[in-house]
């Protein structure tokens, strides 16, 4: 899919929702800890006339619609089915293969690409058609590589992500309704949000059939794969149409139903605007089991943790206020537990800690407690407003209240990642240097800071080798003369030993390209393939460099290198020797140029499938020894 398709996507989402996301934006290095308050019972409405009251009384900016009409698309069907081939050997469980890079064993989260150790499952964007699909390729063995067959939706109905498990493919859509509305000054549409879980059989891939769709009004936030049930999140904004609230239906196989009001949780607390957060759960093997789904009212969820036993779902409240000579404005995160067990979902519990979460890497459950990392700021005093902020760690029980804590940790810096693995925590902040520090977070009551290290650049995204080593990769940087700054540059891999948790050290380091390189790992983790036992790491690049011949005497740290080449670079990385380059692998014919830059043979993901290493971009699929790395096999996705 391209950006530009991406970009008119969630554009249809809720006006509520944006503006929330920009005033976060705005607000972030501006604000201070509010007051804790822990809650532990959630509550739900008596009556529909309870809940429109709480939306019209409590939210401080709502989102009204005064209509007459509305407009719904016709029943949604599955996708199209196009059988390329008529091969459909059955999956060997027993191969050695890699799967999606997630946070928790045993929580498997949705992405774009998805192997069983025969088949690749590939969601991609036909831009000749404008039409999303799935395609299902044999991959093993490379010599009997091709396409099977594809699943295929119209343009409004867009797949954003898969899981496969066995003979089950289930399938994440988005699309929209068309809301017509009346007003004094003409007629106006709207947009809202729906999403879609299509279940397929696929135990003859060549030839797949659709076993279940369950279609959610909201977006799609989230999900989480534990055995055999989908866990997943969608959230719908409060709307009034003629003062009336627009409830959302969840529609099991075209049969629909509306969210019960009484069946709705909430919050006391007002926010600025609220949205129907339904949390749902499906058996993808049972296909006469009925979903079990729970509604809270809410304001706008961003992140989600998942543990084998519970979902917590993180929201960030902002609140500004003018007190004397300063307008205080303050954020807190708030955090709701929800149990999952076999399909079962129950809301027990609700918190609050101050700040903002990064990402779920900043959210871990270990051994019954809840330990979050946050990034909150300081007060915007009138005519001189102060950008420093601070960063807090939180441990939690299972009522979600605090038991211990360790704040203003890195003052005027910001998380720029987190890891937990057990009983340590390791944390990156960053503002001129990268700061790496290990807190001891086995005592819930008393965590304690043990050590750091101090180097330029920052970790995007922390990962472990072994428990004695962390794998960092994020950008180099340069110290800003002018400021208290500093100047990305490229794409910097980092190894940590952490065996002497008081004084840290970086072993090892790899640097890729000049200010401008990239890589999908600094945002998606999902985009990292590591293999610890072999010690392989491929990583997707977009490779900038600067032309020095462009500048008389020293390049200057801001300037930007020009994309020369896309692809994975493959590593190898033991403790041992370090991180060793083994080779690159591009799907880009000829020469790099403009043109290319927007082709679709740019790598999104790569995978193994026992000695072969699988690359993948939306033009092709390309096959190599995964020692050697020499060509195997290329197939073409026309």
């Amino acid at each position: 899919m391209s950006k530009v398709e991406y970009a008119h996507l969630y554009a249809v989402a809720a006006v509520s929702i944006l503006l929330l996301t920009i005033l976060a934006t705005l607000m972030a290095p501006y604000l201070i800890p509010p007051k804790q308050e822990v809650k532990t019972e959630l509550k739900t409405f008596s009556s529909y006339d309870e809940l429109k009251n709480y939306i019209k009384t409590n939210t401080q900016t709502a989102s009204r619609w005064f209509g007459v009409d509305l407009i719904f698309p016709p029943g949604i069907k599955g996708g199209t089915f196009t059988t390329v081939a008529t091969s459909t050997q059955a999956a060997e469980s027993s191969r050695s293969y890699s799967k999606t890079n997630v946070q928790v064993a045993g929580v498997d989260e949705a992405d774009i690409i998805k192997s069983d150790g025969t088949y690749l499952y590939m969601l991609r964007q036909d831009h000749s058609t404008g039409k999303g699909e799935v395609i299902i390729l044999k991959a093993y063995p490379p010599e009997e590589a091709k396409i099977l067959s594809k699943i295929v939706w119209e343009e409004n109905r867009v797949p954003t992500a898969i899981f496969i498990n066995g003979d089950r493919l289930v399938v994440f859509l988005s699309t929209w309704s068309n809301y017509m509305v009346t007003e004094k000054e003409g007629e106006y549409y709207y947009y809202a949000s729906k999403m879609s879980i299509e279940v397929y059989d696929v135990q003859n891939r060549a030839q797949p059939e659709l076993a279940r769709n369950i279609t959610i009004d909201g977006y799609y936030l989230n999900s989480r794969m534990i055995d055999d049930y989908v866990y997943v999140i969608a959230s719908f904004p409060a709307y009034l149409i003629k003062e009336e609230v627009v409830l959302p239906e969840i529609r099991v196989d075209n049969n629909g139903n509306k969210v019960d009001p009484t069946e709705v949780f909430y919050p006391e607390a007002a926010d600025l605007s609220y949205s129907f957060t339904t949390i749902l759960s499906l058996n993808i093997r049972e296909d006469q089991q009925a979903p079990v789904y729970k509604t809270l009212l809410t304001g706008a969820a961003s992140n989600i943790y998942v543990s084998l036993n519970n979902i917590y779902l993180t929201l960030t409240k902002y609140d500004v206020k003018e007190y004397q000579q300063a307008i205080i404005a303050t954020e807190e995160t708030l955090i709701y537990r929800v149990k999952i067990q076999n399909g079962e979902i129950k809301l027990e519990a609700e918190g609050s800690v101050p700040g903002h979460v990064l990402n779920q890497f900043s959210m871990d459950e270990y051994q019954g407690y809840f330990r979050v990392a946050t990034t909150v700021g300081q007060p915007i005093f009138r005519g001189q407003a102060s950008t420093e902020q601070m960063n807090n760690l939180y441990i939690l029980d299972q009522t979600l209240k605090t038991v211990g804590k360790i704040e203003n940790i890195a003052p005027g810096e910001r998380i720029y990642s987190v890891r937990f693995i057990g009983e340590k925590a390791y944390m990156v902040t960053f503002k001129k240097v990268d700061p790496f520090f290990i807190i001891d977070v086995n005592e819930p009551s008393d965590p304690k800071i043990l050590g750091w290290l101090k180097i330029p650049g920052y970790s995007d995204y922390l990962h472990p080798l072994g428990r004695d080593y962390i794998i960092g990769i994020g950008k180099e940087t340069v110290p800003a003369e002018e400021g208290d700054f500093a100047w990305y540059q490229g794409v910097k891999i980092s190894l940590f030993d952490v065996r002497n948790v008081s004084a840290p050290v970086e072993t090892s380091k790899f640097k890729i390209g000049d200010r401008g390189t990239d890589s999908p790992v600094l945002y998606d983790h999902k985009a990292l393939l590591f293999d610890e036992s072999t010690g392989l790491m491929v990583i997707p690049i977009l490779v900038a460099e600067v032309n020095k011949e462009q500048y008389q005497g020293e390049v200057p740290s801001n300037a930007y290198g020009e994309p020369m080449w896309q692809g994975v670079y493959v590593f190898n990385v033991t403790a041992e020797n370090g991180i060793v380059l083994k080779g690159r692998i591009t799907h880009i014919k000829g020469e790099f140029s403009k043109e290319v830059y927007y082709s679709q043979n740019f790598v999104e993901r790569a995978l193994y499938i026992e000695e072969y290493l699988y690359t993948v971009s939306h033009g092709m699929v390309k096959v190599n020894n995964i020692n050697t790395l020499n060509e195997v096999a290329t197939i073409e996705l026309p």
